[in-house]
């Protein structure tokens, strides 16, 4: 579910705001179908009836216009101390592109970055989404990657606000694709990209 794992970002920044020592995580996860709005984002991007008791959806923290997040779908959620990397975000979102485009082609699936447009494609495709927030340099929220979950969730809005692109997910290119698989390789470019080890831990919510 989405809920839990928002609040639990929430106490994680917080701590780190109190005590910057604390070590980085990395939160790989699947989520229950949710749309997400950004805390600017057009509720008009909507197509589904924001009334609908059935339909799950929150306006969050971060940056960016709608999403779609459900099973099938890598999510992840960084919780970085950038004063230990870059104070830059610009930097950190390309970064985190770095990382989707590198797990891409470890499937041989070619991922481009779009100028002026941050996430990443696929052949004028969308096939990850980006979408940060970050507060006195402690980051949370992060990207999602389409791996094989069913895409018909994106027809009821207008993804990321583009309304002229289409979204994309990896088994449209290698047939039979899992997740867990995918989740091993973004853990390990995520830590080629930022240079650091990742130390596997129970989730603590």
């Amino acid at each position: 579910p989405y809920q839990p794992l928002w609040h639990w970002q929430q106490q994680l920044v917080q701590q780190r705001h109190r005590d910057p020592s604390l070590a980085d995580l990395l939160i790989l996860t699947e989520h229950l179908p949710v749309y997400t709005f950004g805390r600017g984002a057009d509720l008009a991007f909507a197509k589904f009836d924001l009334g609908d008791p059935k339909i799950e959806w929150h306006r969050v923290e971060r940056g960016g216009e709608v999403t779609f997040h459900a099973p099938g779908q890598i999510v992840g959620y960084p919780i970085l101390n950038l004063s230990f990397y870059q104070q830059d975000l610009h930097w950190y979102l390309r970064q985190l592109e770095q990382v989707l485009i590198l797990t891409l082609a470890g499937f041989d699936i070619p991922g481009q970055r779009i100028d002026r447009l941050t996430g990443v494609w696929v052949k004028e495709q969308k096939i990850a989404q980006i979408g940060i927030k970050c507060s006195k340099w402690i980051t949370m929220h992060g990207f999602a990657l389409n791996v094989n979950l069913d895409l018909a969730g994106f027809e009821q809005i207008v993804p990321c606000g583009i309304s002229d692109r289409a979204c994309c997910s990896m088994e449209e290119f290698v047939p039979g694709i899992e997740v867990t698989a995918v989740m091993a390789v973004v853990a390990a470019k995520f830590t080629q990209v930022f240079n650091l080890e990742l130390v596997p831990c129970q989730p603590l919510f």
